[in-house]
């Protein structure tokens, strides 16, 4: 693509996310996603062949019909109030529905069916693009409208976006699909929390887009997207085959690492408001998430290939592209956790 495009390409799409968290009026915000979602296409479909149209076409259905959905809640709630102010939801229809377009926009669960065929039929850059960038503008909605959202309807989307992020992650080889449904389950205690403590699903975010970008910027660097290359990584880059496999531990949250840090205070919060039951489940289903990273550690830094077969041995190419801020990412996304008072104090 030529660069002069594509920089106005991700130019529309940041504006795009700009105008949403920054309006207060309900057709700014739907032009925001419009422009956002229509800037990205391209993006996904960067790399041409079959498998990124039918990507970019995935994404774009899915973020259309949530795109009419939005609209629909927007034209009811104005019907009873007469105003387009994004903090006025009054009437619960209309926030029902909204909530809805919204998880669709994020790929909570029912609706995250979309999240991995999308995020694997992409480049490993769009992929990032897509489970960091874009969450950002409609949490940025859910985190407006939180004083009026059912929190019925969303703590049971929450739950089953830990659990689906957990169980569908089990069988999988394709590295961007481990990430999406790493995702999924990421989004869920996002929005498990937000309706106790709406800073707190920011402060997750913030670690959550640190720990995808560091794993991410990993896999580009060292151009792996299976977990067989992945396992055949230790001949050619030991140093970053152990970074790897520490972040993907601290994505699934063992405690001494920064991963650990929000499902600690998000469990932390649920249990101050005396919500018991709820906590534990999502604790438990968190623990499929770190079987799989664990099933990852364990067959690639912790067994060696038991004959010197030389077709099992990756080519030893110099890698020329370095990926900027790498050091300090994986700084805070391993070792970030004895920050958590002061993280407290600021949230």
């Amino acid at each position: 693509m030529n660069p002069a495009v594509f920089s106005m390409i991700m130019l529309t799409v940041i504006m795009g996310t700009t105008i949403v968290t920054m309006s207060s009026h309900w057709l700014m915000v739907w032009i925001g996603f419009e422009m956002n979602m229509l800037a990205i296409i391209p993006v996904l479909m960067k790399d041409h062949h079959p498998r990124s149209t039918e990507a970019a076409t995935k994404y774009f259905l899915t973020q259309a019909t949530a795109s009419m959905l939005l609209m629909l809640a927007v034209v009811i709630n104005l019907l009873y109030s007469g105003q387009w102010t994004v903090t006025n939801m009054i009437n619960p229809t209309a926030t029902t529905i909204l909530t809805l377009a919204l998880s669709m926009k994020l790929g909570l669960s029912p609706f995250h069916f979309w999240v991995p065929e999308v995020t694997q039929g992409t480049s490993l850059l769009s992929g990032l693009i897509l489970l960091t960038w874009q969450k950002l503008a409609p949490l940025s909605i859910l985190y407006t409208i939180s004083p009026n959202i059912n929190p019925e309807l969303l703590l049971t989307m929450s739950i089953l976006s830990v659990m689906i992020g957990g169980w569908g992650g089990l069988n999988q080889t394709q590295l961007r699909k481990i990430m999406a449904y790493s995702s999924i389950a990421h989004m869920g205690w996002m929005t498990a929390i937000l309706t106790y403590n709406p800073t707190m699903t920011l402060l997750n975010l913030l670690i959550y887009i640190v720990l995808t970008l560091t794993m991410f910027l990993l896999l580009i660097s060292t151009a792996t997207t299976t977990t067989l290359s992945l396992s055949l990584m230790w001949n050619k880059t030991p140093l970053y085959t152990t970074t790897i496999l520490t972040t993907l531990l601290s994505l699934g949250g063992l405690p001494p690492l920064t991963g650990f840090m929000p499902k600690w205070m998000i469990i932390q919060e649920l249990t101050k408001n005396d919500s018991l039951i709820l906590p534990t489940l999502m604790a438990m289903t968190a623990l499929l998430n770190l079987y799989f990273y664990m099933r990852l550690t364990y067959s690639t830094s912790l067994t060696m290939f038991p004959t010197t077969n030389n077709n099992k041995i990756k080519w030893h190419f110099e890698n020329m592209k370095q990926p900027p801020y790498l050091t300090p990412l994986i700084i805070l996304s391993t070792m970030a956790l004895p920050l958590t008072p002061m993280l407290v104090l600021l949230y």
